[in-house]
């Protein structure tokens, strides 16, 4: 089933697309198109005789949100493979859920298991990559998939789902870098240094699937309570952390940075 162009997305974002219009360029019954949309996490809603995105209808507070994280054993897809995959699915600000699996893998970098913790062994001993990217894709199913630095979590596990015979992934993203820089004041937002200024984690451990996806939601549920109140729905809240300004970074004091550097 061929994707929708960018122009077609941007539509259902917002006014919506006639039902008319929609359904004639699908290319099965509709039921079933709208049927294997969702399966992908594409989840559109029919009201006043119009197509939306679910999320563009939906409160903040309604949305199910899949936080994720995974450790990888390279930066690229095509050459490289998801090593641990976590997530916690976030709705109403409470935990409902999380997964958690190391997959199998024959070759991960010295300076990867050191960074990670993650051997060889252990993932010698993992389930293989396709019975884990189909467990995950239940799990996700139409979630508004969230991480931080989305991007790079997103087109990874899509690019998995794809090499294991799945269809890549259509649901929604939002990024916690995006979201924090238009919400909070920090020097930096990598994810260990926003844990440490801002105590959202205590038992973290960093650079395990888990724990940064524990972190990183967190994160979400203290950034969610600083949105502007005009926000009413997901699709307004995704192009908040996109388009808003973002936060002037607070000037370091020239103590402060030589201590940090030394650090």
């Amino acid at each position: 089933m061929k994707d929708f162009d960018p122009k077609t997305i941007n539509r259902l974002t917002k006014n919506g697309i006639s039902k008319e219009e929609l359904e004639s360029s699908l290319p099965y019954p509709p039921e079933l198109s709208l049927e294997l949309l969702a399966a992908r996490g594409m989840n559109l809603v029919l009201s006043n005789n119009y197509y939306r995105f679910a999320t563009a209808v939906s409160s903040v507070d309604d949305t199910l949100f899949c936080i994720v994280d995974i450790e990888t054993n390279g930066s690229k897809p095509s050459h490289h493979q998801i090593i641990e995959i976590g997530a916690v699915k976030l709705q109403n600000g409470h935990i409902i859920d999380s997964y958690e699996s190391l997959v199998y893998c024959t070759e991960i970098p010295t300076l990867i298991q050191g960074i990670t913790g993650i051997s060889v062994e252990q993932t010698l001993l993992a389930r293989p990559l396709k019975q884990v990217m189909q467990e995950f894709r239940l799990f996700l199913g139409d979630a508004v998939f969230v991480g931080h630095a989305a991007k790079f979590d997103y087109n990874f596990v899509s690019a998995m789902m794809e090499r294991v015979g799945l269809d890549k992934l259509l649901n929604r993203s939002l990024c916690t870098i995006d979201l924090a820089e238009r919400t909070i004041e920090s020097e930096r937002y990598g994810l260990a240094y926003l844990n440490d200024q801002l105590e959202l984690y205590k038992d973290a451990t960093h650079h395990r699937a888990l724990s940064d996806a524990m972190t990183t939601t967190k994160l979400l549920k203290r950034t969610l309570v600083l949105v502007p109140k005009s926000i009413k729905n997901t699709e307004e809240l995704i192009a908040f952390s996109k388009e808003a300004k973002r936060l002037k970074r607070p000037k370091v004091k020239k103590e402060e940075k030589i201590e940090t550097e030394e650090k």
